[in-house]
């Protein structure tokens, strides 16, 4: 006996002409509510950067300028020196994610397929940083970047006091492991009959099946890098080296507001293009993540 699916309307309901019609008006509503609530903030943003600065700080507000001005972008772009904080905010973003992948992908392969001793303990151990604070690290890793054990050197002004300390990343390893566990042992077999090494297993067989978690973890690791500020502003003494996330504080004292403002849309356009080019593998990630194969 099959059982069909249960919805909050039912079908019979749906194949009247009066349901249909509510029906599809409520979903339409929620729909373009949802749509306004997410859409709006960025409308709002946008537009505000080409008012002028007295209309700006109108009360009440203008919903569209009295007259469009693309100033404030230019000026955001030259004044603030927008290339350079943005190509650093890159250059670190891009060390830390490829070194969180590698690393992370090979510790999370390694406790979940090759079984090490005490991998449990250690796995154990890890997760146990997931809960303590990351305020309650800024100091000791601070101390740590400044004066490196054993080789005492300093990371400080360096794109490695960013990379060394992003790779440390517990969530994502879990992450990792918990995709590598649903595996099947069979395919990893079938590849060490065929006469392949662990390492060769690892790049021909599980990174392939493994590119929606991938995508995921690459998602999670330059956002983490690109929005932090607290850690760059005390790694980064050096204002030619700061990313963007702090620079617009370190250099917003004396610039206008529609200026600012602008300079906070040209920063967060990277991220919303990431996400748009990448929202199927977040989604495939979560899917695949949920499942057991």
């Amino acid at each position: 006996m099959s059982s069909g699916t249960r919805t909050l309307v039912s079908p019979l309901t749906l194949a009247r002409p009066r349901g249909k019609a509510l029906y599809w008006t409520v979903f339409t509503a929620v729909v373009l509510l949802f749509a306004l609530a997410f859409l709006f903030p960025v409308y709002w943003m946008v537009t505000g950067a080409m008012k002028s600065p007295d209309e700006v700080t109108r009360i009440p507000p203008t919903l569209v300028p009295q007259s469009w001005h693309l100033s404030g972008y230019t000026d955001a772009w030259d004044l603030m020196d927008l290339p350079t904080h943005l190509w650093n905010t890159v250059v670190q973003a891009a060390g830390a994610w490829l070194l969180q992948l590698v690393f992370c992908t090979a510790a999370a392969y390694a406790l979940s397929k090759l079984k090490p001793a005490f991998g449990k303990v250690i796995l154990g151990g890890i997760l146990a940083t997931l809960m303590v604070p990351a305020q309650a690290l800024v100091v000791p890793k601070y101390l740590t970047v400044a004066d490196l054990p054993l080789i005492h050197t300093s990371l400080l002004n360096d794109p490695l006091g960013i990379w060394l300390p992003a790779v440390a990343n517990a969530f994502n390893l879990y992450l990792l492991k918990r995709f590598f566990d649903q595996i099947p042992r069979d395919v990893l077999e079938a590849a060490e009959i065929d006469g392949a090494g662990r390492l060769r297993t690892l790049w021909s067989i599980v990174l392939p099946m493994s590119r929606p978690v991938l995508g995921v973890v690459s998602i999670f690791a330059l956002v983490a890098v690109w929005q932090d500020f607290l850690w760059p502003l005390m790694v980064f003494s050096d204002t030619d080296k700061q990313p963007i996330s702090v620079a617009l504080v370190q250099l917003s004292q004396n610039i206008q507001l529609t200026v600012l403002i602008a300079a906070m849309v040209i920063a967060s356009i990277p991220m919303v293009l990431m996400f748009l080019v990448f929202q199927r593998h977040i989604i495939a990630g979560i899917s695949a993540g949920s499942t057991k194969g």
